[in-house]
């Protein structure tokens, strides 16, 4: 991800960028296309782990969705197929590595905001203590 996509579209980057390198649902390599980025384009990801300690300075703002596991693995599920039970083994690996990415990447600290995303109808900014912040990354 830094390599074919973070540092060429990062301040001096080469602009050529792949989509695509890895293909989680198959576990094979994916061979894309070379793309080139027009200057002053924007990149927008959306995706899990992305607060991470060696991509986050790559962001220039950056959005972490609050939302409980009761909720998340229900409406995760619902789209992918799989138990909504939160306490399902089968949904395990999923579980406990987002607590273990909540606990040791601290992803609200490093978010510009955080937004609860609990009701999808009703989704609010949550406030943070100054101390919560991380200097660099409001």
């Amino acid at each position: 991800m830094k390599e074919l996509l973070l540092e060429p579209l990062s301040l001096g980057g080469n602009l050529q960028y792949r989509l695509a390198a890895f293909d989680y649902r198959t576990d094979t390599v994916v061979d894309a296309a070379i793309e080139r980025a027009e200057l002053g384009s924007i990149l927008l990801i959306d995706g899990i782990f992305l607060h991470r300690p060696e991509i986050r300075a790559y962001w220039n703002y950056s959005i972490f969705l609050e939302v409980g596991f009761e909720i998340s693995v229900p409406r995760g599920n619902q789209r992918f197929g799989g138990s909504p039970d939160p306490k399902a083994e089968s949904n395990r690996r999923y579980v406990e590595g987002q607590k273990l990415y909540l606990s040791e990447c601290e992803p609200k600290k490093y978010a510009s905001i955080v937004i609860n995303n609990d009701d999808l109808s009703s989704p609010y900014i949550v406030p943070a203590s100054t101390d919560e912040k991380i200097h660099g990354y409001k």
